[in-house]
Formats: structure tokens, C-alpha cells, sequence
């Protein structure tokens, strides 16, 4: 169900196949390598950008494609269909990127996004601390004017990208007084005095993902470092969420799938009992509810797809994908870990990788937890309201 859907040109199955290509000959010989090592290396960010697969939405004027929102979501699809998670392509382009191309001064834009394109600047993005997930709003981490400089102070924690980024965008307190209301986005270049990384974090899955610690002693940034406006951050953060949970979302489906699709394999070559896997009723019937299941989610993220091409989709509609697709990947995952028994708990085994890596689908970007809250709230609007 990767290729073929109506709402792709031939063109964008063109590309499809270039990324594809790309993947197979650069990312999966080495990620084993990788994964032990703990890390992705520079160079092939680098080689990313060299072949189109950073930024492509951002406009040509700034070192970008210039191309449509349909050419990230394939990245996104086929990063996902590589079977593993560690690759954080999304986190640097859908997210850092995006939040840059939207908020930025033609200054900032100039600055950063062209070597953010060419893989020579990689991106990460601050929001979590050790007592604040989802919660935003009870963030500490502080920038205080002086002069014309930020002074920032505070630590984060779980950031993807954080032993390789460059530069961060720092969701962080200018005043702290007002709440959710006194919260702004500031960029944070890696060489400022003050900012240090933690111990990279040894997580269950995503083993290449370079995951981090970050702490701000004093580190002074100028205010022109401000995306967008001042105190804003929160509602800049709202606003481009949506769009965050539905690259969460198609990553999923893109992994949902590879997971489908190499079981199936398997099933028609493992022997039991004198008969091939795919000849019980068992596996036959567990094979046909999960197409059925994952034939519907793809009808369903390409619906948010259209509807963010033309600026439709909501936050409940993203939630609604982010939700169900990070649970239908956990669910058909094991499922497919099953259908493959003992083999399927060797570490050797893709789908092994694929079991630990899916687990965190279901946490970042919102738990599924607070996905539900926010569905909750277009149903029981009055109960819900602060």
C-alpha cells in the first residue's frame, strides 16, 4: 500500500524510488555499525543533503527544493519503511526547519536554512525537561534580557539530535510570570559559552538516534536568536503541532507496513509441522485482519495529508492519526513478532529491531494518553475547558 495511492503523481513515485534507492545504499548496510556505536555519523546527514532528502519543502531561495508538502511525507514514509527509527531525518526537517521557514526574519532564514538543506548544520528541537513532558507549560528553563543579548539558563532532557545538533530551537521562559503566556522560542547555537551536552541516554530502542541531555549555564544569545514573537512560543508550538503528529503518524505507517509486508515473507518460506506458515488458518486470518486494519489507517493518513496540503487539518484530526497509527504499529508489530516465534526474538531479526523502536511511537510528540485528552475535548468542549 506504499506505492500506488491516488493521492501520489508519478512524479512523487519517481522520487519514492530515488529515496528508496538512497536508503538501501547508504543507511542500511551501515545502521548495525551504527546502532553499537550510538550514533549516526556527519557524513551521512551530509550525503542527505546532497541527494534532496532535508528540507525539500523549504523554498529554493533559501537552499531548498521549493517542492510540496506530498515529497516530505514520502521521506517520511520511506524512512519509516526501512524498518528502523534511529535516522531522525523528521526531527531536523518537518520540525526544525519548518518552525525556521515559518517564524524566521529573512536574516535567520538565510542564515541557517541553506546549510540545514546541505546536511553541514544538523537541527534539534528543546521542549522537554526532567519535570515537564507534554506539559509546556511548567517548563523552567529561563532567557532573561540584558541589553540586547538572552541570558538563558535551565536544562533539557530526551532531546533527539542532541549530540549532533548545531543548533537548537529552545522552547524556554521570558516571562515567567505570565504562565503559558510568558513562553518563547529561541535559537541556540551549539558553539555559545555555556552550553553543554549531557550523557548521551541509553535508550530500549532508536539505538543510533543520538538522543541527549542538554544544559544552558548562562549561555548568551542576541535577541535577534528570537523566532518569532516575543511571549508567543506557546501558541507557535500549538500551531505547528498538527503537522509534527502527522509526520509521527506516516512514519508509523511506513514502518506498520514494512512490518506487514516482510511477515508475509517469512510466512510463505518458514516450515512447521510439514506445511508452510501461510498454509494455516491461524496466520492467514491474522495476516488478513492486519491489511484490513492497515489498508484503513493509509485511507486515513492520506485524508490529513490533503487536508494539511490545503491548510484544513485540525488538531484533533492530527491527534486522531498520531493516535491510532502509533498503536496500530505497536499492535501489528507484535503480531508480526509472533508470527515469526523464537527467530522473531533474535536481535538478528528485522523485525526484532522493528519490535523496540516501534515502542516509542506511542510516547513522543504526546503520549497516546494525552492524544485521547485532546479528541476528549471536541467531544465534551464545556467539561473540558480551562
Amino acid at each position: 500500500m506504499m506505492e500506488g495511492r491516488s493521492i501520489y503523481l508519478p512524479e512523487h513515485e519517481a522520487f519514492r524510488a530515488q529515496v528508496r534507492r538512497f536508503l538501501a545504499a547508504e543507511l542500511m548496510p551501515n545502521i548495525a555499525r551504527w546502532e553499537e556505536e550510538g550514533i549516526i555519523p556527519r557524513t551521512l546527514w551530509q550525503k542527505a543533503g546532497a541527494a534532496g532528502l532535508l528540507c525539500p519543502t523549504v523554498p529554493t531561495e533559501y537552499g531548498g527544493a521549493g517542492a510540496e508538502f506530498r515529497y516530505l511525507c514520502i521521506i517520511d514514509e520511506e524512512l519509516g519503511y526501512t524498518g528502523q527509527n534511529s535516522f531522525t531525518i523528521q526531527t531536523h526537517t518537518d520540525i526544525v526547519a519548518a518552525y525556521i521557514e515559518k517564524l524566521g526574519t529573512e536574516a535567520q532564514k538565510r542564515r541557517w536554512l541553506p546549510r540545514m538543506a546541505a546536511g553541514e548544520l544538523i537541527g534539534a528541537i528543546a521542549m522537554t525537561e526532567p519535570h515537564a513532558g507534554s506539559d509546556l507549560k511548567a517548563i523552567r528553563t529561563s532567557a532573561r534580557r540584558e541589553g540586547a543579548e538572552f541570558v538563558i539558563s535551565g536544562s533539557k532532557t530526551f532531546i533527539t539530535n542532541g549530540i549532533n545538533a548545531d543548533l537548537v530551537i529552545l522552547v524556554c521562559k521570558t516571562a515567567p510570570e505570565l504562565g503559558a503566556k510568558g513562553v518563547s522560542l529561541v535559537v541556540v547555537e551549539a558553539d555559545r559559552p555555556g552550553f553543554r551536552r549531557g550523557r548521551r541516554l541509553a535508550k530500549m530502542g532508536m539505538k543510533a538516534s543520538d538522543t541527549a541531555e542538554l544544559f544552558f549555564d548562562d549561555v548568551r544569545v542576541p535577541v535577534d536568536n528570537l523566532l518569532g514573537t516575543e511571549n508567543r512560543g506557546f501558541a507557535q508550538v500549538m500551531g505547528e503541532i498538527p503537522k509534527e503528529r502527522l509526520s509521527i503518524a506516516t512514519v508509523a505507517m511506513g514502518a506498520t507496513q514494512k512490518a506487514f509486508d516482510i511477515t508475509v515473507a517469512y510466512a510463505k518460506e518458514r516450515m512447521i509441522f510439514g506445511k508452510r506458515l501461510s498454509d494455516f488458518q491461524n496466520t492467514q486470518f491474522k495476516l488478513a485482519e492486519l491489511k484490513t486494519q492497515i489498508m484503513v489507517a493509509w485511507a486515513y493518513l492520506d485524508q490529513c495529508i490533503a487536508r494539511q496540503m490545503a491548510g484544513t487539518l485540525t488538531s484533533d484530526e492530527a491527534a486522531v492519526a498520531k493516535l491510532f497509527n502509533s498503536e496500530l504499529q505497536n499492535r501489528v508489530v507484535d503480531e508480526c513478532l509472533q508470527l515469526h516465534g523464537g527467530w522473531g526474538y533474535m536481535s538478528e531479526m528485522p523485525i526484532s529491531r522493528m519490535y523496540v523502536d516501534a515502542r516509542v511511537r506511542r510516547i513522543a510528540g504526546g503520549s497516546s494518553e494525552v492524544m485521547k485528552m485532546l479528541i476528549a475535548r471536541t467531544l465534551f468542549p464545556r467539561e473540558n475547558a480551562p
